[in-house]
């Protein structure tokens, strides 16, 4: 950690104004803001969606004006080895020369910021060539050489393969290695660990922390996560719609804040460790929150609603010439679990575990090969359509991007009543009131109901989605990621409102999730998969006091804790690589055993 930025600063923003022209007149996205970034500095901005801290970052690159965006006011100035220019009014040509040879961005959402048309290859050698005049094996060579950088596995298949073949935390790492091509002198990166697994997110932080070491570069980190920020940061900026509220060292903002927002921000941070000793989950208690339920949740009956056994499913690789099945990907592998009333059962691991498709094989979305998944004393595998079609009234999904999961089409009234009128259980009058009281339930005001899902933000989207799963009375929630793209606070009240309606309703919950301290809040117990397999499953105290599988252990040591001064170095971050799920048809996989530690912890034997 630095105590003084060192020697003059290489970026530099001064008294930023930015405004967007709409059709309700001028908005201002930033006002008066100011800071610095020094050589070897890594300074962290912090703030909800619509603060303004992507906006800062986006006017320094001057990429705000291709978002509507026009800088009003203000300097940017920026070191070019001696020399001194104000981006602000730089040359376009100049500029195209700064941004990425110079200037580095990790963008946040990975499918936008690559081309859909082009292979990994080619986008990652662009740059390369452009900017370094590589040759194309030169280019290539140094492509395969940043893929094993950030992690990603069989790198030479990656280099063909087009971006909707990566999973989102696999083009997220392909974005970033990108972004580290050329070397930039500043590193900007926007919320660039948001999609990606506690291993993954730890080992990228440790790839930026290193560059920054041995180059000299400059981060400007962009994030809601206070965790990432207390690992991370030297100098701390904190954003509230458009200005600069506090700014201060790490050990200030986290030790002694100033502002009110700053302590609001810390206080909705789940903190690894902080539920040990309580026996049930319990909501997080926020300012300014007054919420309907505050005391632990116990299970609502010892009976068991869902019971799943050996549960496997596969996928299908085509290849060759005629599309031929040449292999398959080992999904989920002889995967069990029950989950009585009114439980959390939480699903850990790292992206492409097979948690996500275990969640979707249960409700039939993806078809399973073989296993038992019995809901409420039926088996679901078994069930023709019609059957199938009665028994999702009893099982629900949140997915992780409301955005994605809303039909922006629609307004949000009608989406919320859909799944009423599709089973015919309202109508008119009626249906109204139905879908004024599930707004109600999800702290949304029933003028929202005339909205559509553009006009809300990421939290409110995903309180329409959780409505609209509730519609039916479900006895079972799966929720997939469901609050791992929110704002830190919006986290914390969407998962607030999850545990309040499961006390109030006896709900079920199979909760899908890397965010191992959100999971140690809600969850009654836990599993944790590796390679489509549970690994090691038992109540939440069992796997987060007492973890006996090493891929456990090698979780919990990676999640960065919010707290400046038990940073994780390097030698925490020692993973092994996954093995590729990925096996020729006449691969017959063992059966998974478990030996018994603990009364209902169960550890797989290796």
């Amino acid at each position: 950690m630095l105590d003084h930025p060192p020697g003059p600063p290489l970026a530099a923003i001064e008294n930023l104004r930015v405004e967007f022209r709409t059709k309700d007149g001028v908005v201002v996205g930033v006002e008066d803001v100011s800071f610095e970034i020094s050589p070897g500095e890594t300074v962290c901005i912090v703030g909800e969606s619509g603060s303004g801290k992507s906006v800062s970052s986006l006017s320094l690159m001057r990429l705000v004006e291709f978002g509507g965006g026009e800088i009003a006011g203000g300097r940017l100035m920026f070191d070019r080895g001696g020399e001194r220019i104000d981006l602000a009014h730089a040359e376009t040509s100049l500029m195209r020369t700064i941004r990425g040879n110079e200037i580095g961005m990790i963008f946040q959402e990975p499918m936008t910021s690559l081309n859909p048309v082009f292979t990994v290859g080619r986008q990652l050698t662009e740059g390369l060539r452009v900017h370094k005049g590589l040759s194309r094996a030169e280019a290539e060579a140094r492509a395969l050489d940043l893929l094993r950088q950030v992690r990603i596995p069989e790198p030479e298949r990656r280099l063909r393969q087009y971006p909707h073949e990566l999973s989102g935390g696999m083009r997220q790492r392909v974005v970033i290695a990108m972004a580290l091509a050329c070397s930039p002198r500043l590193l900007i990166a926007d919320e660039p660990t948001t999609a990606l697994d506690v291993t993954i997110q730890a080992e990228i932080l440790a790839l930026i922390d290193r560059l920054k070491r041995e180059t000299g570069a400059a981060v400007l980190f962009i994030t809601h996560d206070m965790a990432v920020v207390a690992q991370m940061a030297d100098r701390v900026v904190v954003m509230y719609r458009g200005r600069k509220v506090e700014e201060g060292s790490v050990e200030q903002i986290f030790e002694n804040p100033q502002h009110d927002y700053t302590k609001a921000l810390l206080a909705a941070v789940p903190k690894l460790g902080e539920m040990r000793g309580r026996p049930a989950p319990e909501p997080m208690r926020l300012m300014g929150d007054a919420g309907a339920y505050t005391g632990p949740i116990r299970v609502a009956e010892d009976r068991k609603l869902l019971e799943v056994r050996h549960l496997v499913t596969r996928f299908a690789v085509k290849g060759g010439f005629f599309r031929r099945h040449v292999a398959n990907v080992h999904a989920v592998e002889d995967v069990s679990f029950d989950i009585r009333v009114g439980e959390t059962l939480s699903l850990v691991g790292e992206s492409g575990c097979g948690k996500s498709t275990c969640g979707r094989s249960i409700l039939r979305l993806v078809e399973p090969m073989s296993g038992e998944i019995v809901l409420g004393g039926e088996d679901v595998v078994a069930m023709g359509p019609q059957r199938l079609r009665r028994a999702r009234r009893d099982m629900q999904m949140i997915f992780q991007d409301p955005f994605a999961s809303l039909n922006p089409q629609m307004q949000l009234a009608d989406q919320v009543a859909e799944p009423l009128r599709n089973y015919r259980l309202a109508t008119g009058v009626e249906m109204r009131d139905r879908v004024g009281q599930l707004f109600d339930r999800v702290h949304l005001p029933r003028s929202f109901m005339r909205r559509y899902p553009h006009e809300l933000s990421g939290g409110q989207r995903q309180r329409v989605a959780i409505a609209r799963a509730l519609a039916l009375n479900p006895k079972l929630i799966i929720a997939d990621e469901a609050v791992s793209a929110l704002d830190v606070s919006v986290q914390a009240q969407v998962l607030n409102l999850i545990m309040e309606l499961q006390a109030e309703l006896g709900i079920s919950i199979l909760f899908i999730s890397h965010d191992m301290a959100v999971v140690e809040r809600v969850s009654h117990r836990v599993g944790v998969m590796y390679l489509g397999r549970i690994v090691e499953i038992g109540s939440r105290e069992q796997v987060f006091e007492d973890p006996r599988h090493e891929y456990t252990r090698a979780l919990l040591k990676a999640v960065p804790v919010a707290d400046p001064r038990r940073r994780k170095t390097e030698s925490d971050l020692d993973f092994k690589p996954i093995p590729s799920p990925i096996h020729p048809l006449d691969y017959r996989p063992e059966p998974s055993h478990y030996e018994e530690v603990a009364p209902g912890h169960l550890v797989m034997k290796t």
